[in-house]
């Protein structure tokens, strides 16, 4: 066994590692235990290794979403990153802007206020998501995404920065109805809605559209999805909302907001095109305005509690000061 990098540089032969896979990562999923081992590996990548059953654990062949054991025996094959196209790492000003996102860091985990447009992970023609230009940022630390947000989102991405705490927290947005996690979002909604919370208890189901874009629609055949909106302020006859969802389903707010016909402004895949175009020229809107602004949870059993924030993103400060 050896812990070197096993993807080497253009001219240095690479050859097949045996992991063991230590305690402290049981009950990982192998694609992100192989991302660890992998460094800069593009997730298509690891996906391609495992599907072709160039990964081995224990002899045989294994599922990406595989949840190993203390003391598996992982077989990796040798990987040359430049035989991906992919020599170089993030960009260096891209890396200065998401350490500069920052919010909150202590031993166990680290908060970004992810900007708009950033993925947060890499593959589907995506080179570097947040988690991995956090990791070039960080050589040598272990750090694993303990949750998503769309692309599109701005807000909140927490990664882990240990193994117990991935775990904790893994198992807390697992909880029922949310009792583990309280996620507040703000967003501006087209049109005026009503006073009062307003919930939306819909089933959400994820469908592929040709080429494989994901399209989410309230079905009957759909998981359990929640979500509570709740008018702060009306401005320009549109309505600045703040959201609290209990589930975390792809596109959930998205939907839901559409769904109640009152879709998120700027959205370009649920939204309604004129309203986006109107307030693209009246207030230069030119995003989704959908932001993660809050996570509240507690570590340790409920004895180390956490309230993380996220300011509003610049551009969406501005557009709701421009909205008369």
């Amino acid at each position: 066994m050896t812990a070197q990098d096993p993807i080497k540089p253009a001219g240095e032969k690479p050859s097949v590692r045996m992991i063991t896979v230590p305690a402290d990562r049981a009950g990982q999923r192998l694609d992100n235990f192989l991302l660890g081992q992998l460094k800069g590996a593009p997730r298509s990548l690891v996906y391609k290794l495992v599907r072709s059953g160039q990964v081995r654990v224990n002899g045989g062949r294994a599922k990406a979403e595989r949840k190993l054991e203390a003391g598996d025996e992982v077989r990796i094959p040798p990987v040359r990153l430049s035989d991906e196209g992919d020599k170089a790492g993030p960009p260096e000003a891209f890396m200065r802007r998401l350490e500069q996102a920052i919010v909150f860091e202590d031993a166990r985990l680290l908060a970004l206020n992810k900007p708009t447009g950033v993925a947060s992970h890499g593959g589907s023609g995506i080179s570097f998501g947040a988690i991995e230009t956090l990791r070039a940022l960080r050589p040598g630390q272990t750090l694993e995404l303990v949750h998503r947000l769309d692309r599109d989102t701005s807000g909140l991405l927490i990664v882990a920065k240990k193994r117990s705490a991935l775990s904790e927290l893994q198992a807390l947005l697992r909880e029922d109805h949310g009792a583990g996690i309280r996620k507040r979002y703000l967003t501006l909604l087209a049109g005026r809605m009503p006073d009062g919370v307003m919930t939306v208890d819909a089933p959400l189901h994820v469908g592929l559209r040709q080429g494989g874009e994901r399209h989410v629609q309230v079905n009957a055949i759909g998981k359990e999805s929640i979500s509570h909106f709740r008018v702060l302020e009306r401005k320009g006859g549109h309505s600045y909302c703040e959201v609290r969802i209990e589930t975390g389903r792809t596109h959930q707010i998205r939907v839901h907001a559409q769904h109640l016909g009152h879709p998120v402004a700027g959205d370009d895949k649920y939204g309604d095109p004129a309203v986006n175009k109107r307030l693209r020229e009246q207030i230069g809107l030119k995003r989704l305005f959908l932001h993660a602004a809050s996570l509240e949870f507690a570590l340790d059993d409920g004895k180390s509690p956490y309230v993380l924030n996220a300011p509003l993103a610049d551009e969406l400060v501005e557009a709701l000061d421009r909205l008369k």
